[in-house]
């Protein structure tokens, strides 16, 4: 994946994020495993402006979401104050699964630098038995 993502794959959901001293290693830039918090962030914030609060969901169904699988390729380096773009798009939705395409971009999508990519796997379980589970109506009545 060296561009956005691919029309199979269309971005559904964009979340802007300023780089800290937190998120930074030894040598001033991003830490790797911090774009996996960043592209939680942006999945968390593409769900909530869908209308699914996590812990309501949790609460009124059951459900959560667990991450099975990642794979992230990084491309170029972000760096202290940097403004940063993750998108998220849908690749393929199961009855108790989801793939997700996401990226990392400074400035903006396609005319920026695309920093880091990755494929998440996210599975549905039940929150006490941490079984398969399907994806409940009100997050997917809502999706593309």
């Amino acid at each position: 994946m060296t561009q956005p993502p691919a029309a199979d794959a269309p971005v559904l959901f964009q979340h802007r994020l300023r780089v800290y001293w937190e998120d930074t290693d030894a040598g001033g830039v991003v830490f790797y495993a911090n774009y996996l918090k960043f592209f939680e962030r942006a999945r968390t914030e593409w769900l909530r402006a869908l209308g699914v609060g996590q812990q309501a969901l949790r609460e009124a169904t059951g459900a959560i979401f667990v991450v099975t699988d990642t794979a992230v390729r990084y491309r170029a380096p972000a760096r202290l104050d940097d403004e940063l773009l993750i998108t998220v798009a849908l690749r393929s939705r199961g009855t108790a699964s989801m793939t997700i395409v996401q990226q990392a971009w400074r400035d903006v999508v396609g005319q920026g630098t695309l920093l880091a990519e990755g494929e998440i796997r996210i599975g549905c379980v039940d929150h006490g038995t941490f079984r398969p589970r399907r994806i409940p109506t009100e997050v997917t009545r809502n999706m593309k």
